[in-house]
């Protein structure tokens, strides 16, 4: 069955997406939304869409899905309303920057029984899919820490700081997910540390551009997320994993895998530069994973509690910060 999808927003992350589904060949996409026209008209164009509005998206029965990809003070509003219009739902992080609104939302779709997965794409990237196939098989035994390493090149610019809702909500929300997934058990201990120390003037936004989060479950069990908004050498993505066992690491990848060795010694490529090509590969899986859930009506994961539980850590994040002690949650 082709699902027949239709994109909302077509900005950066609404581009990357309809790559993925323009190279599904068991995906169509149907239509595009944007208020900005020229974008929409840019992205339909090249997938052979139509340019709806939201009105007509909500009420078409050529389309059985739709990927929200508009700016995030939208995001609840969109599930609920195509929840109630019996559409598919794909949202890219967060639902929303209030856990309180986030809960309301959960609601109707829950009342409405509508799918609805929230974008973690991390989880479906190859090489932390193989991190966490080997940690499942208990290869490194019983995990005890685990480091997240998440490093962007470059800040975003100061009107997208200011309606992002921080770098815990923003940023280290993905590594909050990605800590859960590979933990295994639920955080019960935020601490967290953070400083503007890329540019001075984000703190004028009651924002941060350099962070350090340490999460503990019941058992003892650690997770350290490292972030930054300036790695000079590429984008910066790397996870270790250490067990009673042993240790199984994800380094870095590269547009492409060689090693050039001279008299001058060994050099490799640079560091991909961005998510748009880092994570090519778990857009693609994570779209393939969202139309198996549909075909197979298996449990859609992540799905939206996961993205109220990165959430809540964020807030946590948020209050350990400004209270300088550990949260319990």
């Amino acid at each position: 069955m082709t699902l027949r999808i239709a994109i909302l927003g077509a900005g950066r992350i609404g581009q990357v997406h309809a790559r993925a589904v323009g190279a599904n060949p068991k995906a169509q996409l149907v239509a595009v939304m944007d208020v900005f026209e020229e974008a929409a008209k840019k992205l339909a164009d090249t997938y052979g869409a139509d340019i709806r509005d939201i009105e007509t998206i909500e009420t078409a029965t050529d389309i059985d899905a739709v990927i929200i990809c508009t700016p995030t003070d939208t995001h609840a509003d969109l599930i609920e309303r195509f929840a109630k219009a019996g559409k598919a739902i794909f949202c890219e992080k967060p639902v929303d920057l209030s856990a309180e609104r986030v809960r309301a939302c959960l609601k109707t779709v829950t009342e409405q029984d509508a799918k609805l997965m929230i974008g973690f794409n991390r989880r479906f990237d190859p090489h932390f899919g193989a991190l966490k196939a080997t940690i499942d098989a208990g290869d490194i035994g019983t995990v005890e820490q685990i480091t997240i390493t998440s490093r962007d090149p470059g800040l975003p610019p100061h009107e997208y700081i200011g309606v992002s809702g921080g770098i815990f909500r923003d940023m280290t929300i993905h590594d909050f997910d990605m800590a859960r997934f590979l933990l295994g058990e639920e955080v019960v201990q935020v601490y967290a540390t953070a400083a503007a120390l890329v540019d001075p003037s984000i703190r004028e936004l009651d924002d941060y551009d350099t962070a350090t989060v340490v999460l503990t479950t019941a058992s003892g069990k650690q997770a350290t997320i490292l972030n930054s908004r300036r790695a000079t050498y590429g984008y910066d993505q790397r996870i270790e994993v250490h067990g009673s066992n042993g240790m199984v690491q994800a380094e870095n990848q590269r547009p492409v895998s060689i090693e050039v060795a001279t008299a001058d010694g060994y050099t490799r490529p640079t560091l991909h530069d961005f998510f748009m090509t880092r994570y090519i590969d778990a857009y693609a899986a994570e779209l393939n994973a969202f139309m198996a859930a549909l075909n197979d009506g298996a449990a859609i994961s992540p799905n939206g509690q996961d993205g109220l539980d990165a959430l809540r850590l964020a807030d946590a994040a948020l209050e350990s910060l400004r209270t300088g002690k550990a949260i319990s949650l």
